[in-house]
């Protein structure tokens, strides 16, 4: 499904090239003091804050013959209007209204695009009295921006997100990536029985194992199909990595290329598999080698292996997952089985445990279920209001999957203590289901460019 589209549209030399090469993020439209520049419909592919769309650059529209070049000109704006999901109007604010913004603005009232103004070239406070007469334009309450400078583009997110937001049934890429072979990279410190896992998986001896530890080095990946137990079959790529000691004992070359290949396959994995050794328990380094998983975003599946031959495994077990709550405190609830490299026990509920975590890092909550559940997590747990000024959250949007990451909007955030961010991941993970996964919540608040810096 092809990506929603904004046109910029406005007289000439108002920044529309300025601005279009800043939301595709490189210099493509010319740029330059004389108006004119642009002739032609210019296209990208547009992202700010999470958001992708297309977006086009459009000649300064102007008053003239339909046969001369500045009439062929406005005809192609035009086009690119009635084509675009919404127009985002520029005006300068610095030159305040002309008698041409005011003619596009009849135009654009004629067409049946939604409009939103951004009064441009608002650094400092001259730009202010051209937004506000911008208000007489009659698409509603224009926002200050500077394409050149970058500022105002949460703004500019704000006012073209209800147009270019997609559902989560338009976004075909994540869907694919979905239903795509499952990414399972196995991680773990030397001889934890990775590459025996790796085999007993294949059903042969496709990697060299023994009991001298340190005998992979490469991380080495592999196609592979799991039969779940209802018949059904899906793709899994395995990779096999070299086993991570501590860095402090990594001495060798060829072993520190070995660890730097092994975090590579982390950071390309869906689901990564934390093997433990389960006659040795959980030590330092599973705990370090967890949290870079964590940290760079990707799901975590702990496997206890050998499980067939440890002593007292219950205590065992229970005193693992509780060394883990403690020792992943920003985590809580990753699955941890018990598996068997040897005999193969264990290894459907991995996999299973595995699709069921990439299907929560993959999920697109619907923004009307989102602010729902934001309505009612302020209510139950208001923000504070340090010194007295209360912190108002507006509004939460989700702006990428694999992790799920959430942009909140809203005033004086920047005082918002962690706990309260803490407060609001564990409330969004418990409620909207998303599980032992990680997240990303930022907060943003709209920059005024007209604010006094001196007080």
């Amino acid at each position: 499904m092809p990506l929603p589209t904004v046109a910029i549209v406005g007289r000439p030399n108002v920044g529309k090239s300025t601005l279009f090469n800043r939301l595709v993020g490189k210099r493509v439209a010319l740029v330059d003091d004389r108006p004119g520049v642009t002739r032609d419909r210019r296209e990208g592919e547009g992202r700010l804050l999470g958001l992708e769309f297309r977006v086009m650059d459009t000649a300064g529209f102007e008053d003239q013959d339909a046969q001369s070049l500045p009439g062929r000109m406005r005809a192609q704006t035009e086009a690119a209007v009635r084509e675009a999901d919404i127009a985002l109007f520029l005006i300068d604010a610095r030159e305040g209204l002309t008698p041409l913004d005011e003619e596009i603005a009849r135009w654009l009232r004629s067409e049946s695009t939604p409009v939103v103004v951004a009064a441009n070239k608002a650094e400092g406070r001259s730009g202010e009295s051209g937004r506000l007469e911008a208000f007489a334009l009659g698409f509603g309450e224009p926002f200050a921006l500077s394409a050149e400078h970058g500022e105002g583009l949460v703004d500019l997110f704000e006012a073209i997100r209800p147009h270019v937001e997609r559902d989560e049934d338009e976004i075909e890429e994540d869907e694919e990536a979905e239903n795509g072979p499952l990414k399972m990279a196995i991680v773990g410190r030397p001889n934890a029985g990775k590459s025996t896992l790796v085999n007993k998986m294949l059903g042969e001896e496709r990697m060299i194992t023994g009991p001298e530890a340190g005998i992979t080095r490469d991380s080495i990946s592999l196609d592979w199909e799991w039969q779940a137990k209802d018949g059904t079959r899906h793709p899994v790529r395995l990779v096999d990595t070299a086993g991570l000691r501590k860095r402090a004992k990594v001495e060798d070359k060829l072993e520190k290329l070995s660890a730097a290949d092994t975090r590579r396959a982390i950071d390309h994995a869906e689901v990564v598999v934390l093997l433990l050794d389960a006659t040795r328990g959980l030590e330092a380094q599973d705990l370090r080698i967890a949290d870079q998983v964590i940290e760079e975003g990707r799901t975590l599946v702990i496997a206890l292996n050998k499980w067939d031959v440890a002593e007292h495994a219950s205590s065992l077990f229970n005193g693992v997952k509780a060394a883990l709550e403690e020792g992943l405190s920003q985590l809580k609830g990753v699955p941890v089985l018990t598996v068997s490299a040897k005999t193969g026990k264990g290894i459907d509920q991995l996999i299973g445990a595995a699709l069921e975590v990439r299907e929560a890092w993959s999920r697109r909550i619907p923004t009307g279920e989102l602010n729902r559940w934001f309505a009612r997590a302020i209510e139950a747990n208001p923000p504070p209001a340090p010194g007295g000024k209360r912190i108002k959250l507006r509004y939460i949007t989700q702006v990428k999957t694999r992790p799920p990451s959430f942009v909140v909007f809203g005033t004086r955030v920047d005082q918002l203590p962690g706990s309260y961010e803490r407060y609001l991941l564990n409330s969004i993970r418990r409620e909207l289901k998303l599980g032992p996964v990680p997240l990303r919540m930022t907060m943003r608040a709209p920059r005024n460019p007209f604010d006094d810096k001196t007080k």
